[in-house]
């Protein structure tokens, strides 16, 4: 993750202008694919990343399966993206030769005679963690950038942050180790912060499994509900000033686990698979992005909801290294 994102941040830089959310989603979907299933987009002539971009924009329309409707391009994506990891996930299997990669660990589960996998199962399950890990975290990269941006402060506490992490090394030029994550307080109120305005997922599903009464109204068994994550993290009786980014508001706070208050990575015993991905990613993005450039936003920012989060305009900066005198 940590060559990943340097590389990619210095094609930003070589660019010198260009959307975050676009470059962004490359970066992700670029590492998570190959981590996932070696999928390279370079080396494939059946693009993915295409098929994916075709699902998500689809994913909320009205559902008419007719050519030239998005609700069309959507389900014709996803299933060429099914056929694409199918024929990966076949040819895995013919082979019998690991990859090193989560499609390794999925063959293996598959292959036991206790299991409730079975292929066309596992072939979804590669679909949907695609999916959402590369939609929503890119997401989260493009809204902290904005965030920080428009709060010089907090840039520069990330900043002090994230250059007495590398003084502290033996080796400046190391990459950042998972002890130095843990030990980062301020990025971790300022990646719960984002996440907490950004509302990503919109709704969480759950099951009712025995009555449950509210107010005066009973919620039977068996029933599905739908939290509404927003409901809760823009309360102005549990957030002070909820519509404001505030880092600080995290300070002496449990930054590493779900609430009552807190559900950006849902709720309970079943919080998001991908959280600490997420979380990891966006930290590792902030230690090189602002210890080694320097930035500005040019154009776009404006968020809009339906009902996921959509940068109409996308988030356009200008971006170059920093001089040697402007580092640590």
């Amino acid at each position: 993750m940590n060559e990943a994102t340097r590389r990619h941040l210095q094609s930003w830089a070589e660019l010198g202008a260009v959307d975050v959310k676009e470059v962004a989603s490359d970066m992700i979907f670029e590492y998570f694919s190959r981590k996932l299933i070696s999928y390279d987009e370079k080396k494939n002539q059946r693009k993915l990343r295409e098929n994916y971009t075709a699902f998500i924009e689809g994913l909320i329309s009205f559902p008419l399966n007719i050519p030239g409707t998005k609700f069309h391009a959507c389900i014709q994506g996803r299933n060429s993206a099914i056929k694409v990891i199918k024929e990966i996930y076949e040819q895995r299997k013919a082979s019998n030769k690991p990859g090193n990669d989560f499609l390794d660990h999925i063959l293996e589960e598959v292959a036991r005679e206790d299991t409730i996998l079975n292929e066309a199962i596992a072939i979804d399950l590669i679909f949907v963690l695609l999916f959402a890990t590369y939609e929503t975290t890119s997401a989260a990269i493009t809204l902290l950038t904005k965030y920080i941006f428009d709060h010089p402060k907090v840039v520069e506490e990330l900043t002090k942050e994230h250059e007495a992490i590398i003084r502290n090394r033996k080796d400046e030029n190391s990459d950042m180790s998972w002890e130095e994550y843990k030990s980062m307080t301020f990025t971790h109120m300022v990646i719960n912060e984002t996440v907490r305005l950004a509302n990503i997922v919109p709704g969480i599903f759950r099951k009712v499994v025995k009555d449950v009464n509210i107010k005066g109204y009973t919620i039977p068994a068996g029933w599905v509900m739908m939290v509404v994550p927003s409901v809760l993290h823009l309360n102005p009786d549990k957030y002070e000033d909820p519509l404001a980014f505030n880092p600080w508001r995290w300070e002496g706070q449990e930054l590493h686990a779900g609430s009552k208050t807190f559900m950006a990575f849902g709720g309970g015993v079943r919080l998001c698979v991908g959280a600490d991905f997420a979380k990891l990613q966006m930290a590792v993005f902030l230690h090189y992005f602002v210890t080694k450039y320097r930035w500005s936003v040019t154009k776009g920012g404006t968020v809009i909801r339906k009902p996921g989060l959509v940068f109409p305009d996308g988030l356009h900066i200008q971006i170059a290294e920093k001089k040697a005198a402007e580092v640590n």
